[in-house]
C-alpha cells in the first residue's frame, strides 16, 4: 500500500528531483551525493513486480465480488496503521514544504542526513548546540515572535465537555502525566475514573468506587509515572491506588495520646491535602490537622519517612492546611491555618528556611500553594478572597496582590500556565449569586486579563495540563469540565483520528463466514473498547478479600461427640430434655387405652408396695 501510495499519489515528472521527493518523504535534503541511481528504472520495476502479484492473487477468484471481498476484509485489517501513516505524512509534508527552500543552502554542505524535524522542534535550552549545529532558524524565529504575542490568544477555551461526576461538590481533580486518564472525587466520597480514549457519546465514568468509605475525597494526583494515585480523605489515613483503583498501600495511623507528634508513625487526625515528589516516583507527602507534614516512603507504609512540625511565633503547634513540593523536589512548602507560609529543606526538618509569618489574614485557611516552573515564583490562594505571587529570594513581602477573588472552600487551587506567563484561580458564589468564573491573571503585571464564567457554582478545582495544554476545573454543583482548543490543544489531532479509526472500523464490518483463509485482523492494545481484553483479576487479591470476609475465613467446626462442650451438645441425649423426648419417640408402648395402661401395674403395686401401703402400716 505504501508503493502504491508514492506512485498514483507523486506525479511522475517530479520524481527526479531531490527537492521534492525529500519533501514528500518528510525530511529537507539528502546531504551530499555519493553514488547516482536510476531511480526510474528501480520504481518501474517494483511498480510491475507489484502488478503481477496482485494479478495471480485475484486471478485465484472467479468472479469480481469475492476478489473484492478478500480487498476490503485486507483494508479491515490494515486501515487502522495506515490511516495514522498517511495522515503523519502529511504533516510532516506540511511542515517540511516551509522549511525545505530557507536550508536548501546550508543542507547542501552537510555530510549524511540532516537531523529529524522532530529534533529541531524541541526547546534550544534541552538540544543545546546540536540544534544549532543543524542550520535551522526556524524555531528561534517562532520563539521572538511568541515572546511578543499575546498570552491570552493561547488559552484554550473555544471547546468545553462537561462530566457529571455527581450532585455534590468535585473536591480533588488529578490527570495522569500521558492526559489519557482523569480522576475525580468529591462530597460523595466517590472516586471516578475517566478514560478518554475508551469513552462513548454518553461520556461517562467507567469505574466509581468509595476507597475511604464515608470519608469526603480532599485531595488526588497521580504519580510522575502515572501508575499509582494518591488519595488523602477526611481520615488521617491517606491511601495510594493503581491505575485501576486497587489498593497499593495504606499509611499507618498514629498514636493520638502521644504528645510529640514526631515520635507516633503516622498521622493521628484528618488529613487536609498530599502529593507526589516530582523526581522521586516512591515519594509522597502529607499534612494534617494533628499539626504535622509527614513525607512516606511508598515501599515501607508502616512508618513515615520525615516529619515536619509548623510553629507558630510563640513557638506553638499551627495546622497546616495545604503542601507542596518545588520543582526540584529540594524544598517543602505548608500554608497554614495562622496565615503563615513556611519551607523546609527536604533534608533539614527541625529549621525552616524561609518563613513568612503574615502572608494571609490569621484564622483563614490558606486553600494552595503551587511553584511556579522556574522555580522561585511561589503563588497562595488565601481564605481571605486574595491571590499573592511570592519571591522566595525575597520572601517577606508579596510581589503581586490580586483581591476581591471569593473562596467558600478549603481546596480552591491556584496554577501556573505551560509557559509560566499567567497564573489561574477560580471564584466562589453563593447559591443563586451568580456564576463560577475561572479568573487568568499576568504574572508580570498581575492585571485579570481573561476570566471564564464556567456555570452557577464555585469554581473549587482547576488544573492546566502542561503537555495537553488542556484546563480541567472541578465545580461545587458536581461538574468537572475539560476546556480545550483544536489548534493549540496537542492531543486534540490524536482524538481526530481515533474517531476516524473508528469510524472506518465501522464501514468495513464483514460477514465472518469466509470460504477463504483470510488474514487475522491486528488491533491496537487497549485503544478502544472494542479491542481491549478483560483485566486478568488477581488470586492473591481475592484471597485477601476473602480473608476479611467473616464468612468466608470462618472455619465451620466439627461435630460434637459425647455430652458436649464449650457450650455446645450432641445432636442428642445430651441435657435431660433429649433424653426425654429420645426415649418417648422410641417408646413402643400403645398408650390410646389410659385406663388399660394404668392398670397393667396393679399386680406388680399389690406383690410389692413401695408408694402408698407403707405409709399407713402403723
Amino acid at each position: 500500500l505504501a508503493f502504491y501510495f508514492f506512485f498514483f499519489f507523486v506525479p511522475s515528472d517530479k520524481m527526479n528531483d531531490d527537492g521534492e521527493i525529500a519533501s514528500v518523504m518528510g525530511f529537507s535534503g539528502f546531504g551530499k551525493k555519493a553514488r547516482t541511481f536510476d531511480l526510474e528504472a528501480i520504481f518501474e520495476q517494483t511498480r510491475r513486480t507489484a502488478i503481477e502479484r496482485s494479478q495471480q492473487v485475484l486471478g485465484k477468484f472467479t468472479n469480481f465480488s469475492e476478489a473484492a471481498l478478500v480487498f476490503l476484509h485486507i483494508c479491515k485489517s490494515c486501515v487502522k496503521y495506515y490511516t495514522i501513516m498517511l495522515f503523519c505524512l502529511f504533516r510532516k509534508q506540511s511542515e517540511s514544504s516551509s522549511d525545505s527552500g530557507s536550508d536548501s543552502d546550508s543542507d547542501s554542505e552537510l555530510i549524511g542526513p540532516p537531523l529529524p524535524p522532530q529534533l529541531t522542534d524541541q526547546d534550544d535550552d534541552e538540544l543545546g548546540p546540536l540544534t544549532r549545529a543543524s542550520g535551522s532558524t526556524a524555531h528561534s524565529d517562532e520563539d521572538d515572535d511568541d515572546d511578543g504575542e499575546n498570552p491570552v490568544k493561547k488559552i484554550p477555551d473555544t471547546h468545553e465537555i462537561t462530566l457529571q461526576h455527581g450532585t455534590k461538590t468535585v473536591s480533588a481533580l488529578a490527570l495522569d502525566p500521558s492526559g489519557a486518564r482523569l480522576v475525580t472525587g468529591g462530597y460523595d466520597y466517590d472516586v471516578r475514573f475517566w478514560d478518554f480514549a475508551g469513552m462513548d457519546q454518553a461520556v461517562q465514568a467507567f469505574r466509581s468506587l468509595q476507597p475511604c468509605e464515608c470519608h469526603q475525597i480532599t485531595s488526588l494526583q497521580y504519580s510522575n509515572t502515572g501508575d499509582v494515585i494518591l488519595v488523602v480523605s477526611g481520615n488521617a489515613q491517606a491511601k495510594v491506588l493503581d491505575r485501576d483503583g486497587f489498593n497499593v498501600m495504606e499509611c499507618v495511623k498514629g498514636d493520638q495520646y502521644i504528645v510529640d507528634m514526631a515520635k507516633t508513625k503516622g498521622h493521628t487526625a484528618m488529613l487536609n491535602n498530599g502529593c507526589w515528589h516530582p523526581k522521586i516516583k516512591e515519594e509522597f507527602m502529607t499534612c494534617s490537622n494533628d499539626g504535622t507534614v509527614r513525607t512516606w516512603d511508598l515501599s515501607s507504609g508502616k512508618k513515615h519517612k520525615s516529619v515536619f512540625k509548623p510553629r507558630s511565633f510563640q513557638g506553638k503547634k499551627v495546622v497546616p492546611t495545604c503542601c507542596t513540593y518545588s520543582r526540584d523536589g529540594k524544598l517543602i512548602a505548608a500554608g497554614c491555618q495562622d496565615g503563615t507560609i513556611q519551607i523546609w529543606d527536604r533534608n533539614l526538618s527541625v529549621h525552616t528556611k524561609f518563613h513568612c509569618r503574615q502572608a494571609h489574614i490569621p484564622g483563614s485557611d490558606t486553600s494552595c500553594i503551587a511553584f511556579s516552573y522556574d522555580g522561585v515564583t511561589l503563588a497562595s490562594r488565601g481564605g481571605d478572597d486574595t491571590l499573592k505571587l511570592w519571591d522566595i529570594r525575597n520572601f517577606k513581602k508579596p510581589v503581586n496582590v490580586a483581591t476581591g477573588l471569593n473562596n467558600y472552600f478549603t481546596m480552591t487551587d491556584c496554577c501556573f500556565s505551560p509557559d509560566d506567563r499567567l497564573l489561574v484561580t477560580g471564584t466562589s458564589v453563593k447559591k443563586d449569586g451568580g456564576n463560577g468564573k475561572l479568573a487568568f491573571f499576568d504574572r508580570a503585571s498581575f492585571q485579570k486579563v481573561y476570566e471564564i464564567e464556567v456555570t452557577n457554582a464555585s469554581v473549587v478545582r482547576c488544573l492546566w495540563h502542561p503537555k495537553l495544554n488542556q484546563i480541567m476545573v472541578g465545580t461545587s454543583n458536581g461538574l468537572a469540565k475539560v476546556y480545550y482548543d483544536p489548534v493549540k490543544s496537542h492531543r486534540y489531532a490524536c482524538y481526530k483520528l481515533r474517531l476516524f479509526v473508528r469510524l472506518c472500523y465501522v464501514i468495513l464490518q464483514l460477514p465472518k463466514q469466509l470460504d477463504y483463509p483470510c488474514l487475522p485482523c491486528v488491533s491496537p492494545a487497549h485503544a478502544l473498547p472494542m479491542f481491549r481484553e478483560a483485566r486478568q483479576r488477581s488470586t492473591r487479591k481475592q484471597l485477601e478479600k476473602d480473608r476479611l470476609d467473616p464468612k468466608k475465613s470462618n472455619k465451620p467446626e466439627p461435630p460434637v461427640s459425647g455430652p458436649g462442650r464449650g457450650g455446645r451438645v450432641a445432636a442428642h441425649g445430651g441435657t435431660l430434655s433429649s433424653f426425654i423426648v429420645k426415649n418417648i419417640a422410641l417408646d413402643k408402648t400403645d398408650d390410646s387405652n389410659p385406663r388399660q395402661a394404668i392398670l397393667r401395674h396393679a399386680k406388680e403395686a399389690s406383690d410389692n408396695p413401695y408408694w402408698v401401703a407403707p405409709a399407713y402400716k402403723q
